[in-house]
């Protein structure tokens, strides 16, 4: 008989989606994990798991267990404590999962953000009562059934206003109103027919702070600037780390991320908070226990050299020595591109782009003969260009030069009008990395790994 391993386990719920960005997050919690000698347990869609060969080969275990059904995955958390096995850590990297991450930590006696605290930050309208009644300010509110009580806020506030999901991201579903006209169409980009959320828009730049939540407190590890498409569509189209800001913003910016981490009761994680710098003071927006998207662990990383994200967390709730912050001695930004829709016809100018030497990452997620559909959330854009440079500045304006080289041809799908040469806002072409191929280096597969499937 083969007794259990000993040493540290962590159980990752929720694996990584085929979108190569998740790809990387979850590729490099595993490395660091491996690196420390902690043996590593992943959860995933069974289509997931066979759609990201890459990142199951760095776990020692694999589940086919549903993430995103907390009643499932409990059910198998309380059959693996019943054979005795049992976690140290308990981490999840997307928001679908972190109810469910935060009952399987409460369940093992993990560290963890308790599932009233979890619940608290993830469902907005919740998020923004939390804040509001901490003293943070916030945009008014309403939790709306149906139009009639949408109508009614309308009625009852200034305009404008955004509608969103109670609950989602990659910006699906989220557009700008300007009247009881623009309500319709808002409503019918919504991902469900469940309860909507509509709030005043909130007029400011646009920032967000990543970090890790210690034991001891929050570490922020950057501010980064963002950059959207016009709306009534809210699409990051770019970012820059760290943000250059006026004397006295960044320590503003990341005193107000900090209250609101503390308002919410969170205690451990990565951390991800949006907020908006408006004429009269910082307002936050959403708080995620993850880490961003859009590849901002990569540029926090590339402007931090040496920094171990993942590291820091594990190191912590193991009681080990946690190392200091690396300095910020670089910059980094990524460009996304929205090419206008249409059949894509030609792409020019990507190879050469892709050669500079500054570039850190890049993906095309589009070919010639697509059709390309409009711009209406991150899952819609064609790609995305990474940069380093010495300044933010600098890393802005590579990126948007690099983006602008790339060309799309795209004719008219309504007709049969000719191709059109027009320039998308960022891009860079497919790399010769797999699909699922984490950038960052890590060790090889395991060769004691099982999958364990229903």
């Amino acid at each position: 008989m083969t007794s259990r391993p000993t040493g540290p386990r962590l159980l990752l719920v929720g694996g990584a989606t085929p979108l190569p960005s998740s790809v990387d997050i979850v590729g490099t919690a595993l490395a660091q994990a491996r690196a420390r000698g902690i043996r590593t347990h992943l959860t995933g869609r069974p289509e997931h798991l066979d759609r990201t060969p890459g990142v199951t080969a760095l776990a020692d275990e694999v589940f086919a267990v549903d993430p995103d059904d907390v009643a499932a995955t409990l059910a198998w958390a309380r059959d693996r404590r019943a054979r005795g096995e049992g976690y140290d850590l308990v981490l999840g990297l997307r928001d679908p999962v972190q109810d469910t991450v935060a009952a399987c930590a409460e369940l093992f006696g993990a560290p963890g953000n308790p599932p009233a605290v979890m619940r608290r930050t993830r469902v907005k309208d919740l998020c923004r009562a939390a804040l509001a009644a901490a003293g943070l300010p916030q945009p008014a509110v309403r939790l709306c059934a149906g139009r009639a009580d949408a109508l009614a806020f309308l009625a009852d506030t200034a305009g404008p206003w955004v509608v969103k999901p109670r609950a989602g991201m990659g910006s699906t579903g989220v557009r700008k109103v300007t009247g009881p006209a623009d309500l319709d169409p808002a409503l019918a980009g919504l991902p469900d027919g469940e309860p909507f959320l509509l709030e005043e828009y909130v007029t400011g730049d646009e920032y967000s702070v990543e970090g890790v939540l210690l034991s001891d407190g929050p570490r922020f590890l950057a501010v980064t600037a963002k950059e959207k498409l016009p709306p009534p569509h809210f699409v990051e189209v770019g970012h820059v780390v760290p943000a250059a800001l006026p004397a006295g913003a960044d320590e503003e910016i990341t005193r107000e991320a900090g209250r609101a981490l503390r308002a919410l009761g969170l205690r451990t994680g990565v951390f991800h908070v949006e907020l908006w710098r408006t004429a009269h003071g910082v307002v936050l927006g959403e708080v995620h226990v993850r880490p961003g998207g859009d590849w901002l662990h990569q540029l926090v990383a590339s402007s931090r050299p040496g920094l171990e994200l993942f590291g820091m967390l594990y190191d912590d709730v193991l009681g080990r020595p946690v190392a200091p912050v690396p300095p910020a001695t670089r910059a980094a930004a990524v460009r996304f591109l929205a090419p206008p829709p249409g059949r894509l016809e030609r792409i020019t100018g990507w190879d050469e782009a892709a050669a500079h030497p500054a570039v850190l990452s890049a993906r095309l997620t589009v070919s010639p003969g697509d059709t390309l559909r409009p711009v209406r959330d991150s899952g819609s854009r064609a790609g995305h260009l990474a940069v380093g440079a010495a300044t933010p500045e600098a890393a802005r304006a590579l990126a948007r030069e690099l983006a602008a080289s790339v060309t799309f041809e795209v004719t008219d799908a309504s007709g049969p009008a000719g191709p059109r040469r027009l320039p998308a806002p960022g891009a860079r072409g497919r790399d010769a990395r797999p699909h699922d191929a984490p950038l960052h280096p890590a060790p090889p597969p395991r060769t004691d790994r099982t999958v364990t499937r229903p």
